[in-house]
């Protein structure tokens, strides 16, 4: 068994809790049910918003969703000029038997933007 990661991004309607919280539970649940990970495999999950998304640590949404035993880590991504506004992004690592080639990234809420070749459309 192997510790692979897969990433993730989504965008935040607005810089207000309800709304970081929201988009983030959506990004993990859709990068959960997409790639079958049981929750008891994960390692650790890292969080990144742009600068513009500061009144909530993203993480937060994974302990409400009962995600109490795994190691979160949150910060900010590079202020890169003309970058994506609002975004959240996360990076999941966990065990697994599978291969780096069946694994799905996931861009969701205009997020697609940022991985055009490895898109999940709908997801």
């Amino acid at each position: 068994m192997r510790c692979r990661g897969i990433r993730g991004a989504t965008i935040a309607s607005s810089n207000t809790k309800e709304d970081i919280l929201s988009a983030t539970r959506e990004l993990l649940q859709k990068m959960i049910e997409t790639n079958g990970i049981d929750k008891e495999e994960i390692a650790s999950i890292f969080f990144t918003t742009t600068m513009d998304l500061n009144v909530e640590f993203p993480a937060a949404a994974a302990r409400e969703l009962g995600w109490t035993d795994i190691a979160f880590l949150c910060g900010h991504e590079m202020n890169v000029q003309n970058g994506l506004a609002k975004c959240i992004r996360i990076m999941i690592l966990f065990n697994t038997e599978k291969k780096a080639s069946e694994l799905a990234r996931v861009y969701i809420r205009g997020a697609e933007v940022l991985r055009q070749e490895t898109r999940i459309e709908g997801r």
